[in-house]
């Protein structure tokens, strides 16, 4: 498998980073995790418009989900070779409805269903192209999923944004690599049930025995370094931030 940060800011894009979107990759399959505020763009700089194979929603908060309004006009009104045919997106219950209203106007009620194959998301166990895929609802005011992806007896696990709760530790178990949220400060901020802070996604790396720590999701009004220096005070395994345009092979 290959990761690649396509963005990786919270809440709202950084000067250096587009909002929540990573890239996986594996036997020439092409499956997008998320697609927050700007990605779209910053998905061009690594592979074409249309080389997409699948999309994975977490939730359908804008950082996460708003620029599949871009891609749908990248999709329907495209300017070579006609419509595009529908790509899977696997997205909570309601994906479709807000993301036709998010647009506000679309040429028919259906179109986004036109270029979209809308997937419902449950926990479970799936198969998406080449991947083994196990998904688990975590604690976030909305639905929201995390993610997990097995290839070639190795695994990505992606947390999306979630507060402390055991389905996460249960996902991440015994990751080759674990991308997860680090939106808060430890110390500094407590609310329950929204996001981890660097020291919470620590301890969920330690407990879960996960290979690599990337934290992500960190807005731009957070100091990522003291997130990770809270993360690796309780996990002593390999640690980093994410960053824009980082690549990682597993």
């Amino acid at each position: 498998m290959k990761l690649t940060v396509v963005g990786c800011s919270g809440s709202f894009p950084s000067a250096e980073s587009a909002c929540s979107s990573y890239l996986v990759e594996a036997d020439g399959f092409r499956l997008l995790l998320d697609m927050g505020n700007g990605a779209l763009g910053g998905l061009q700089r690594h592979i074409g418009l249309y080389d997409l194979d699948a999309i994975f929603l977490s939730h359908l908060h804008a950082d996460h989900c708003i620029d599949m309004c871009g891609y749908f006009v990248a999709r329907y009104y495209r300017h070579d070779g006609g419509r595009s045919e529908p790509i899977p997106v696997y997205a909570p219950a309601d994906a479709e409805q807000r993301l036709t209203a998010a647009y506000d106007d679309t040429p028919s009620p259906g179109a986004m269903g036109e270029v979209f194959d809308f997937r419902t998301l449950t926990s479970g166990s799936f198969e998406i192209g080449p991947f083994s895929v196990r998904t688990e609802q975590v604690c976030h005011p909305v639905e929201a999923y995390g993610i997990r992806l097995e290839h070639g007896g190795r695994s990505l696990t992606y947390s999306g944004d979630t507060g402390t709760c055991d389905a996460l530790h249960s996902l991440a178990e015994g990751t080759d690599l674990f991308l997860c949220e680090a939106s808060f400060t430890y110390g500094k901020e407590d609310v329950p049930e929204l996001h981890l802070n660097g020291r919470e996604a620590g301890v969920h790396a330690a407990r879960a025995g996960v290979g690599r720590l990337v934290l992500t999701h960190i807005p731009p009004w957070t100091d990522g370094e003291r997130n990770l220096a809270d993360a690796r005070a309780v996990f002593d395994g390999p640690a980093e931030l994410a960053r824009a345009g980082a690549v990682y092979a597993l």
